[in-house]
């Protein structure tokens, strides 16, 4: 039997497993719509249907410039923390700017209602004294 029969026959024990828990534990209708792909609907606290899909895969790696290169999955995990984590750092930069901007506003519009109420006191104050 080759590797790839092994890795086929792992993936549908794990699958069958995953099955089970969702049905079992979860009471989920859970069926298989494609080879290495399971369903089950679903309704969410507002009472909205859907379905949920899980679709499995053993991934093997990459041939790149006739090189292999063998998938690992921390890699891949720590990329993508890495990559949530500087979308995070983005968007809280943003917000920051967002406020700044904001506070920035606010200063010139007091600053330009201070000017006008003085201006218009010195304006007054130079018409009471003719």
């Amino acid at each position: 039997m080759g590797k790839e029969m092994n890795m086929t026959k792992t993936r549908d024990a794990i699958m069958k497993q995953v099955i089970d828990f969702l049905a079992d534990n979860c009471g989920y209708d859970v069926r298989m719509v494609a080879s290495g792909k399971i369903m089950a609907p679903i309704v969410n606290d507002e009472g909205d249907e859907g379905y949920l899909t899980i679709q499995f895969t053993i991934p093997r790696g990459k041939r790149e410039n006739g090189t292999y290169t063998p998938y690992d999955g921390y890699k891949e995990a720590d990329a993508y923390a890495a990559d949530v984590e500087a979308k995070q750092a983005e968007k809280e930069a943003k917000r920051k700017d967002k406020e700044r901007a904001e506070r920035e506003k606010e200063r010139k519009r007091v600053a330009k209602q201070t000017i006008k109420e003085l201006n218009s006191k010195g304006l007054n104050k130079m018409i009471h004294e003719e």
